[in-house]
């Protein structure tokens, strides 16, 4: 049994390995992305230096079990900046124990620091435990389809 005692705090460089395992943990039940080490590990770095995004951590028994990110956008509707939330992931031995509430949580909080007028994430349609798990937090589905076109 895991002590569930757990700490949230910003992400720091020295994390970046654990980020990027996390995230390969994640990418492996998404549909849409393919791990990709070093365009991972750049992508992270980048959130790391980015002063308009947060990426949060979460620590148990001395290691990192999770983490969110998030960046700050302007949104027309809400007439002033938007978050979008990416890459919540908790490794499976600690889910559901509180620590992807714990970082959602703490992430809304910085959120408002910030000014933040709305929070929008994307989730894999086909993720049903993920899918259950933000509509248990107060998230709520919209009519948009997510669209995406890659550049060279």
């Amino acid at each position: 049994m895991f002590d569930v005692r757990v700490s949230i705090r910003i992400a720091e460089p020295g994390d970046l390995d654990s980020l990027v395992s996390l995230l390969a943990a994640l990418f492996s039940i998404e549909e849409d992305f393919v791990f990709d080490e070093p365009r991972q590990r750049r992508g992270l770095t980048l959130m790391l230096e980015n002063e308009r995004g947060c990426v949060l951590v979460a620590e148990g028994q001395g290691q990192v079990i999770g983490m969110c990110t998030g960046q700050v956008t302007i949104s027309t509707a809400e007439g002033g900046p938007a978050l979008l939330v990416e890459d919540v992931v908790v490794l499976e031995q600690w889910r559901g124990k509180g620590v992807g509430r714990q970082l959602l949580e703490s992430l809304e909080v910085w959120a408002q620091e910030q000014g933040i007028k709305r929070l929008q994430l994307l989730a894999d349609r086909n993720n049903g435990p993920a899918l259950d798990f933000y509509e248990a937090l107060g998230w709520q589905a919209t009519a948009l389809v997510c669209l995406r076109k890659t550049l060279a």
